[in-house]
């Protein structure tokens, strides 16, 4: 892909590797010997490893000390590196204490915690009382152009330096300041809310007295919490006990890993047997946990029991856990508190959110502290043509003071203006309804983006399982053809049915009590798909809940629940798979339905409504390594014993027999985009089941890699199965996704989709989404887990020419760790990128690598509590509305409710707040400078004095009411019309460039100005020799129509409020000519020069005004039109 790429290690020393490894999960920094010779670079020799391992860190850095050295490098940038080492090293000392420690938690103590632990509180507030003033004040004059206004403003309390009236430089800057503040502070008081309404919230504590009730920020490290169902979870515990009789309970996790299938948790056993609630005061027990990290997939812990002989120990994993956020979903849960507030997994993995600045911003920054140089310059000029005599430093202050026009402080105000205008407009946009602006000040982000980071699950698809096709080998049925399973089904069991004992119903299939041994007979279609059927209705992890019957479904005896017939209406499905839902909802709807299962059974009702029972034996779950999930059932009735299994294609190929048709047809349904799951089965005898419990359970207690030998010995059993069936099921996408990603693809943006989700599922929806065209090829990266192999795969990778590339987050964490910029050039080259099993924390991570490897813009756009991070990491954060809560769109700048809006959002909006503000910015500076120009001019005719040309209310009437609304109506200015925009995404590239506000286009803005400003004055002063006093009328009047002119110059396309607004303009003007006549004259009124009405209305006057502003504006008019013709820009020639 980038054979010109160089793969060198990423050396201790970078700055960026340490910086990312200073947020990096723990596990990774536990460095051992073997991960030391990782940290060497591949291409070393022998003798290389005789040096001392601390040696060859300390050798580059001692290099780099070396050339560290002298007042050269402290001025070229030196002064930095040296500011940002102190801060880093007080920092330090300050955090220091607060190291994240490994802890013992004594059950219902929080008074024996030997450490203390941070408050339980929520706090998305980014200032207290103190510092609100200062840090708004901080965020506004960290821009120069009000760092300027503010020393400018100042400077006119010096008697000496004073040139004008104090409100003309204090009312615009008191303006822009309050209307911040109060928007600062209308925000924060709604977080502030927000946050007092989470932490108030009630929970019961379980005290030695008994339940009391506490505050969610009140709760503490070692409380007893007693969470209810549908409530949230407030802090991160352990899960003790539960009132479910199976001692388990579901979970959602959607606000933590953005997956909106639930979640099965098991309590402590220990503790879920004690007779009651009270007795777990009565017992002496504490809970060791690992210290607090990122990771929320893993957990390591103990818990212990003293006061019994022998002290009972049990391992804690993932599954003893209930992280905070999280919300119970099924019956009521005790736990004990381990981590709070700060601590809590779902804390670490939210970013701070930080204060977004637009890019036209920085750019408009920089053409400010261009206009400074030169007004500096043009000062010094002044004052040595002067030949700096007297005070010249004085002067010189004043000429700064009298030019400060050239960078205007309406800038500031009309840009503001307009953002929230373009805010108006999306939020009032038909097309696009419930669109809301959150974040008002970066509306032309939208129209610069070249990176789309989007999440999967509910942001592309909807998160809906349906149930598409069932492939038997030699027949295949598809959403049309359902109705024939059922009546197999309803055939197969009602032959049962007949039969007078309920015992019989085992004998459904005669074909299926064929042994093994005996030779394949060709099983008709009806039992194979009886068989495929059944396979599928045992063979997974769905537990069926009812809801209107509080828990009274599982708790009545057998005989009551065959006659209460598990009413269908209440019953809802609950897997931590939405894949498995949608396969049990399939057998319900052709007539197999599973009505309860517990730990131990499962009960299905047959078409005739049988209920048939079946007890669990064992059962093995789905994990990303073994792509598979097995189960062992004993069926009641006939005691035969089934081990049914099934998982992805590439797990399962090797375990089922022989067959022709199964890679075929696994290929064709992802290329449907459809989900693909392979069913097999095996009869086992009593004796081979026996063997094979006894060689399991020796397994599971081995203390030396127990998990290798317990696969080993499930392995044995996957020989030889029998293939049942191939089943698609289909993730269903959001409306318009695939026409609205190729629009995006079209118009130059690189999508990278991130995800929590299982790699398989990632890959078919980015075929079946078209976020990978057909004709792609896709490179799945390897697992990786050390630098050689991550070297080695990178390798690989770079053969390859415009492929998909896909990884895992932990592959991805390695490569980081040592290749990062080889990898992330290489990743950019891609048309797409999907990351799979991604933390909240990478995907906030690999915005912010993108940011810095490629300067280029980003937008992150996901809908559930695991996108914030990555949401407030981009330059631009889309929240979508979803089933997974608000928490994405509240934290986003802007918030749709379809993926599909987003099209509109950046081709339309995007483009028109962009073009917009590039031209109101540039047209409010060529504003300034064009009456600078003039006031130059007028002090080098008048012996270079510093006095002003037009007075106080002129000067802030030319800024405001005279030019101020056809200025800003170029808001409503349009080059393409929204269809053209949609019809042709291409020319979205044109705006990444930045060529709308360029360093190219300033510069000819200001000779357009030079040129204008000198006209002008020169015209009044050479035309009316004679009236010479009447110069400040002339000049002003032919500014003013200049301005207008210039406005209609610039317009593209009109709108009946832009020419109401030119009108209004010269009206007001015209009527304050006869009002403020004082302010006309040269200087001061002791010059005795009154404006003379009768003047005014000569005919000279007005030919001489006219004559003025033509020279001013006709030559622009014809190179306008001569660019038209010869040159015309992209879009011009699609409208004509």
């Amino acid at each position: 892909m980038a054979d010109g790429i160089p793969l060198n290690p990423v050396r201790k020393n970078s700055k960026k590797a340490a910086y990312y490894n200073a947020g990096r999960p723990v596990r990774y920094q536990i460095e051992d010997e073997a991960s030391n010779l990782d940290e060497m670079p591949l291409m070393m020799s022998e003798e290389a490893f005789e040096n001392d391992e601390s040696d060859y860190h300390t050798l580059p850095r001692a290099r780099i000390n070396q050339r560290r050295r002298g007042l050269g490098w402290f001025l070229c940038g030196g002064w930095k590196v040296l500011c940002g080492s102190c801060c880093e090293c007080l920092t330090h000392t300050c955090r220091r204490k607060k190291e994240l420690k490994a802890r013992t938690v004594w059950l219902g103590h929080p008074e024996k915690c030997e450490e203390k632990y941070p408050k339980n509180a929520i706090k998305n507030q980014k200032y207290n009382i103190l510092t609100f003033v200062p840090g708004v004040l901080y965020q506004q004059f960290k821009f120069f152009l009000n760092l300027y206004f503010l020393v400018v403003a100042c400077s006119q309390f010096v008697p000496s330096l004073k040139i004008g009236y104090l409100y003309t430089y204090w009312a615009p800057l008191g303006f822009v300041l309050a209307v911040t503040m109060v928007r600062e502070a209308v925000d924060e008081v709604r977080r502030y809310r927000r946050d007092k309404e989470m932490n108030s919230q009630l929970y019961s504590k379980l005290t030695v007295r008994g339940k009391v009730q506490v505050k969610s920020s009140d709760i503490q490290v070692g409380d007893l919490i007693i969470v209810e169902k549908n409530q949230r979870v407030p802090a991160d515990m352990i899960f003790l006990r539960t009132s479910e009789k199976t001692g388990a309970c579901f979970i959602r996790t959607d606000q933590l890993d953005g997956e909106t299938d639930w979640k099965l948790k098991m309590a402590v056993a220990c503790t879920q047997r004690l007779p009651a609630l009270g007795d777990l005061f009565s017992i002496s027990a504490y809970v060791y946990a690992q210290k607090p990290q990122l990771d929320i997939h893993s957990f390591e812990g103990n818990f212990t029991r003293e006061d019994c002989d022998p002290p009972v120990h049990e391992s804690l994993s993932i599954e003893n856990t209930l992280w905070a956020s999280t919300v119970v979903a099924s019956g009521t849960v005790i736990g004990v508190v381990i981590y709070t507030g700060k601590e809590t997994r779902s804390v670490l993995n939210t970013s701070q959110s930080k204060n977004k600045v637009g890019l036209l911003d920085l750019e408009l920054n920089r053409l400010t502290k261009a206009l400074f140089l030169a007004l500096v310059v043009l000062s010094i000029v002044m004052v040595a043509l002067q030949g700096f005599i007297g005070p010249w430093f004085r002067n010189l202050f004043r000429f700064i003071v009298l030019f400060s026009y050239i960078i205007p402080i309406s800038l500031r105000v009309n840009l503001d203006m307009g953002k929230s205008a373009y805010g108006w407009m999306i939020m009032k946009d038909e097309n696009i309804p419930g669109t809301v602006v959150r974040t008002s000040t970066i509306p032309e982000e939208l129209g610069r983006l070249v990176y789309l980071l989007t999440d999967k699950t509910g942001t592309l698809t909807q998160n809906e399982m349906v149930f598409k096709r069932l492939h038997l080998g030699t027949v295949s049925y598809g959403m049309d053809t359902m109705d024939e399973i059922q009546s197999h089904i309803i055939q197969s069991y009602a032959q049962v049915s007949s039969a007078p004992s309920n015992g019989s119903s085992a004998s459904s299939t005669p074909s299926r009590k064929a042994p093994p041994s005996a030779p394949k007979v060709r099983k008709s279609v009806s039992s194979r798909i009886h068989e495929a059927v059944k396979a599928i209705a045992l063979c997974h992890n769905v537990t069926p809940v009812y809801e209107s019957r509080a828990n009274g479904a599982s708790t009545e005896p057998e005989s009551t629940e065959a006659d209460q017939d598990f009413s269908d209406d209440n019953r809802t499905y609950q897997a931590s798979s939405p894949d498995e839902v949608a396969l049990v909802r399939w057998t319900e709807s052709v007539g197999l339905t599973l009505v309860n299962r517990d730990l131990t059974s499962l009960q299905l009702k047959t078409p005739a409504g049988q209920i048939l029972t079946f007890y669990i034996l064992q059962i093995f779950p789905f994990t990303s390594e073994s792509k598979r999930m097995g189960i062992i059932v004993r069926e009641e009735a006939t005691g035969e014993i089934t081990f049914y299994m099934k998982g992805a294609d590439v797990a399962m190929a090797s375990i089922v027999q022989y067959n022709d048709w199964l890679e075929e047809e696994c290929g064709n349904m992802a290329r449907e985009g459809l989900r693909t799951l392979v069913v097999a089965k095996k009869s086992l005898s009593e004796e081979q089941y026996q063997d094979f419990e006894s060689r399991y359970n020796q397994a599971k207690l081995s203390l030396h890699d127990r998990t290798l030998k317990v696969a080993a010995v499930v392995e044995s059993l996957e020989r030889e199965m029998e293939l049942l069936c191939l089943t698609g099921v289909e993730d269903q996408l959001q409306a318009d996704v695939r026409p609205t990603l190729e629009l995006l693809r079209n118009a130059g943006i690189k999508i990278w989709m991130l995800t929590g989700d299982k790699l398989e599922t990632a890959t078919c929806i980015a075929k079946s989404s078209h976020l990978v065209s057909r004709s792609q090829d896709i490179h799945v990266f390897r697992p990786v887990s050390s630098r050689g192999e991550a070297h080695l795969e990178l390798n690989a990778f770079r053969r390859k020419h415009d492929c998909a590339l896909v990884i895992s987050g932990d592959s991805l964490e390695v490569c980081l760790r040592y290749y990062e910029h080889e990898f992330v050039e290489l990743a950019c080259q891609c048309p797409a990128v999907v990351c799979c099993r991604c933390s909240p924390t990478q995907k906030a991570q690999i915005v912010r690598l993108l940011q810095q490897h490629t300067a280029n813009r980003t937008c992150a756009i996901g809908d559930g509590g695991n996108d914030v991070s990555m949401i407030q990491a981009a330059d631009c954060g889309i929240g979508i509305e979803g089933k997974e809560g608000k928490q994405a769109s509240l934290a986003a700048d802007f918030s749709i409710t379809q993926f599909k809006h987003i099209g509109r959002l950046l081709m339309v909006h995007g483009r028109n707040s962009y073009k917009r503000s590039a031209a109101l910015g540039q047209f409010v500076m060529h504003r300034g400078m064009i009456i600078s120009t003039m006031q130059a001019v007028f002090s080098s005719i008048f012996y270079f004095a510093s006095v002003p040309l037009y007075q106080g209310f002129l000067m802030v009437g030319y800024a405001t009411i005279y030019t101020m609304f056809p200025v800003f109506s170029l808001v409503l200015d349009q080059d393409v019309k929204p269809e053209m925009a949609l019809l042709y995404p291409e020319l979205y590239k044109d705006l990444t460039k930045g060529r709308s506000l360029s360093f190219k286009t300033f510069l000819i803005w200001v000779l357009i100005s030079v040129y204008q400003g000198g006209i002008l004055m020169y015209g009044a002063l050479v035309l009316f020799d004679q009236e010479f006093v009447h110069v400040v009328a002339i000049s002003f009047t032919a500014l003013i129509l200049t301005e207008l002119l210039m406005v209609a110059l610039t317009v593209r396309t009109w709108h009946w409020l832009m020419v109401v607004a030119e009108f209004f303009s010269l009206g007001c003007y015209l009527a304050s000519l006869a009002f403020l006549n004082e302010y006309f004259g040269i200087g001061r009124v002791s010059l005795g020069a009154f404006l003379d009405l009768s003047f005014i209305t000569t005919r000279t006057f007005l030919w001489k005004v006219c004559a003025i502003t033509l020279v001013s504006c006709l030559p622009l008019y014809i190179i306008k039109y001569l660019k038209r013709k010869f040159s015309p820009p992209s879009y011009s020639k699609l409208s004509s």
